[in-house]
């Protein structure tokens, strides 16, 4: 019972901790689709799911709505421009950039913490129950050999488009969960292979 209602919950957490990122910075979009981050171990960010990898994705969010291009070499690389707007929202980098990914690998402030406290405590609770279900239900059922060999999410992510031409990267596993809609129009996303099999 638990492990098919954690989802909603750890997806209705991640919704409310962007809100409160939006209550500092309203500039930043909403997050349609906080179901898209369960499921992955990591992503090209290298972060884990968290409160700090969720204000990264914070910083593309604004540099997106601010027409700023803030990564190169299909998303791996983070530019000064990235680094620039994770520091408005309380990320710091305090090395030099890394060869392949720049400034992806931005930290909390001490500030940042402080400020977000409350926010940061729901999430780390929210994952580890999500965490302690999904461990629990992995003895009785079988993922396949990417998630026995690490591999983010427990499968290769694929396209999932929407009836208004945006798409999303997700695993498959991932999207039977529950819809992901669409910010844009408002309808679920799909992925293209599934329903035109299911139509013949």
């Amino acid at each position: 019972m638990s492990t098919t209602q954690t989802p909603p919950v750890l997806a209705a957490e991640l919704a409310e901790a962007w809100a409160d990122i939006q209550r500092y910075h309203p500039e930043l979009p909403d997050l349609a689709a906080p179901e898209s981050l369960i499921g992955e171990s990591s992503s090209a960010c290298g972060h884990e799911l968290s409160f700090e990898r969720l204000l990264h994705e914070a910083v593309h969010g604004i540099a997106a709505a601010r027409g700023i291009r803030d990564t190169s070499r299909a998303g791996r690389y983070h530019n000064r421009r990235f680094l620039a707007i994770a520091e408005e929202l309380g990320l710091d980098h305090p090395e030099e950039p890394h060869p392949s990914s720049g400034f992806s690998l931005v930290t909390l402030t001490p500030e940042a913490k402080r400020r977000y406290r409350p926010t940061i405590e729901r999430i780390q609770r929210a994952l580890k129950a999500h965490s302690v279900a999904t461990a629990a239900d992995t003895s009785s059922t079988f993922r396949g050999p990417a998630a026995r060999h690490g591999s983010s999410g427990g499968g290769v992510r694929v396209k999932a488009v929407c009836d208004c031409g945006r798409n999303v990267r997700v695993v498959p596993s991932v999207l039977a969960q529950a819809p992901i809609v669409c910010g844009g129009c408002g309808k679920p996303f799909r992925i293209p292979e599934i329903v035109g099999a299911a139509a013949s």
